[in-house]
C-alpha cells in the first residue's frame, strides 16, 4: 500500500509534467506572436476563414468535460462509484465529439485547399500560409493531447469500475483529470488566437 509520501511524490511528478507541457504549448504561442507582429492582416485574414461556429463549440464542449472530470473526482472521494463512472463517460464522450468536429473542420479546409504548401497558400501571401501552418501544428498537436487525455480517462474508468481507484486511493483519476484540465486550458488559448483573430 502506497504512503502519503508516495501520493505527494506522484503528484509532484504530475505537476512537472504538466509545466513542461506549458512552456511547450507557450513555446509555440510565442512563435506565433512574432509572425502575426509580422503579418497581421494576414493572420486575420486567415482567421476569417475558419469556422467559429466550431471553434465556440469545441469550447463548450472542453469546458463541461472539464467540469464533469472535476465532479468525477468529487464523486468518488465520497464513495460514489456510479456517479463517478458516469462523469467520466460523458467526459471521454465529450474528447470524442471534440475530435470529430476537428475531423470535419480539417476535412473542409483541405476541401478548399487551405493547408500549408498548398497551391492556393504557395501562390497567396506568406502570412496566410506561415498562418495556416501554425494552426495545423498547434490544432493537431492539442488533438494528440486530447487523445491522450481520452485515454488517461478510459484507463481511470477501468480502474473505478474494478475498485482500484475509490475513495481512499484516487490519485490515477485526479491526475488523469490534471490532464484533462491541461487540454483543457491550452484550448481557452488557442480558441482566441486563431478563430477570435482581430
Amino acid at each position: 500500500m502506497k504512503s502519503s509520501n508516495d501520493f505527494i511524490g506522484i503528484r509532484i511528478g504530475m505537476w512537472l509534467f504538466l509545466y513542461s507541457e506549458i512552456i511547450l504549448f507557450g513555446g509555440l504561442f510565442v512563435l506565433y506572436a512574432a509572425y502575426f507582429h509580422r503579418y497581421p492582416d494576414e493572420f486575420v485574414e486567415g482567421g476569417k476563414q475558419l469556422d467559429r461556429v466550431i471553434g465556440a463549440l469545441n469550447t463548450i464542449i472542453l469546458l463541461v468535460s472539464s467540469f464533469t472530470v472535476a465532479s468525477s473526482i468529487t464523486a468518488i472521494r465520497l464513495g460514489s462509484k456510479k456517479l463517478s463512472l458516469g462523469l467520466i463517460g460523458f467526459s471521454f464522450f465529450c474528447g470524442v465529439v471534440f475530435l470529430v468536429n476537428k475531423y470535419f473542420e480539417w476535412g473542409a479546409k483541405f476541401h478548399h485547399d487551405l493547408f500549408p504548401n498548398s497551391e492556393t497558400l504557395v501562390t497567396g501571401p506568406p502570412g496566410q500560409n506561415i498562418f495556416f501552418g501554425l494552426y495545423y501544428v498547434i490544432t493537431g498537436l492539442h488533438g494528440l493531447h486530447v487523445i491522450i487525455g481520452m485515454t488517461l480517462l478510459a484507463v481511470s474508468f477501468v480502474l473505478v469500475a474494478r475498485n482500484k481507484v475509490n475513495a481512499d486511493r484516487f490519485a490515477m483519476l485526479e491526475n488523469s483529470g490534471l490532464y484533462w484540465h491541461l487540454v483543457d486550458l491550452i484550448w481557452i488559448f488557442v480558441f482566441p488566437l486563431f478563430y477570435l483573430v482581430l
